[in-house]
């Protein structure tokens, strides 16, 4: 079992193909065709993440964070063939956000399993009508953001019976689309950064698949894609180091990696059943059988206090053990020497509020700003606590 610590980490998993690079080293592109990327190759930065909602989120908060990096996704659907892309809202948030100064990732969300769509085949007219689809948003985002990441989640966005070569062959064709648009349309080099993102479940056997094994192999041997993007959405550090450990392997010198989402909500979710601390329950009056959901609950319809939402959190032990999750998370990343960018959910959405109840995923307690939970006092939107001062610390880290 792997431990949590960084060095640790990469004493287990850093062999020939683990070397570090320096800060701020750009990785060089063998690409013949044009397109390759022009500017500071990111190492070891920490940014928000919006996910597929900005709504919520304004720059002067993240400039709060001191921040300098936002990422989101964009859904790749019908929406897109008779709306510019450019006024959807992730795309239009993330390129004010480029033109005021952050560097950006965008992730092309493909998803067949929401849809009920199985995978088109090369050639076929349903890929002729997606290609188009993605050539409308890299007219409107490329050169323009800093990572293009393709694919968002695959192996969890395509149906369950065709996550095998077929979905490989599908995001192959994609990607080698994507290169050759950059290498035509900018033939003397491109701010924009190519990824393939993002693999998920890599803690668990049936993450590691002969698939993932080849996403990471197309990878390595293409020279216009610098990394793949990992997911590590776990119950613990030891689960989220096997992530590391997978990808850090595998990954060849001068590739890198992403993390534009993760977090302990595996965690969490164990324990919205528990009762809420009873110190917790005599200072705030609150019946001591009460659920943890259920407190959750009750600062959606009346937000809390910031200081009852910080005593919540602190009170509970499950909670409290982990605040130096973000800290040491990070410190796992960066000690591979292959971290580009690792992003984390900056506001409360609605959707993770929507439909609250006792088996409701608790994306909720992850942010760095606690809006839906937390009222606004003096003009200060509420936060999580631990989280907002551990992120801002590891900006000068």
């Amino acid at each position: 079992m792997l431990g949590v610590s960084g060095a640790a980490l990469l004493t287990a998993a850093c062999g020939p193909t683990g070397g570090k690079q320096s800060a701020g080293e750009s990785l060089q592109s063998n690409a013949k065709d044009g397109g390759a990327p022009t500017g500071e190759a990111p190492n070891g930065a920490l940014g928000v993440n919006f996910n597929e909602d900005p709504s919520d989120m304004n720059f002067d908060e993240v400039r709060a964070l001191s921040a300098k990096w936002v990422r989101g996704f964009v859904p790749m659907t019908d929406y897109l063939d008779t709306h510019s892309p450019a006024q959807q809202r992730s795309i239009a948030r993330l390129l004010d956000a480029s033109g005021d100064g952050f560097r950006t990732i965008l992730s092309l969300k493909f998803p067949f399993l929401t849809l009920g769509q199985s995978l088109p085949k090369v050639g076929s007219k349903e890929m002729g009508a997606l290609l188009k689809r993605v050539d409308r948003v890299l007219h409107a985002v490329m050169g323009k953001l800093d990572i293009l990441t393709i694919g968002n989640e695959p192996f969890l966005e395509t149906m369950k019976d065709e996550r095998d070569a077929r979905l490989n062959v599908f995001y192959e064709y994609v990607a080698e689309h994507v290169i050759a648009y950059r290498g035509k349309n900018f033939p003397q080099g491109c701010r924009t950064r190519l990824y393939m993102g993002a693999l998920n479940r890599l803690d668990e056997k049936e993450g590691r698949t002969k698939a993932t094994e080849r996403w990471v192999d197309f990878v390595n041997r293409k020279p216009e894609i610098e990394g793949l993007d990992i997911h590590p959405h776990v119950d613990s550090l030891q689960a989220a180091g096997k992530y590391v450990q997978y990808v850090v392997s595998r990954l060849d010198k001068g590739k890198k990696f992403l993390a534009t989402e993760f977090s302990l909500v595996q965690y969490w979710e164990k324990h919205m059943g528990d009762k809420i601390p009873a110190a917790y329950a005599e200072k705030y009056k609150v019946p001591p059988n009460t659920r943890v959901w259920q407190v959750i609950g009750n600062a959606f319809e009346k937000p809390f206090p910031q200081a009852r939402w910080d005593d919540f959190l602190a009170m509970s032990p499950w909670f409290a053990s982990h605040k130096d999750y973000l800290t040491q998370q990070m410190q796992m990343f960066r000690e591979t020497g292959k971290l580009a960018v690792a992003t984390y959910g900056v506001v409360q959405i609605e959707s993770m509020q929507t439909g609250w109840g006792a088996h409701k995923k608790p994306w909720i307690l992850n942010p760095l700003y606690a809006n839906r939970t937390v009222r606004e006092e003096n003009g200060k939107v509420g936060r999580t606590t631990v989280w907002f001062d551990s992120f801002r610390a590891l900006q000068n880290s």
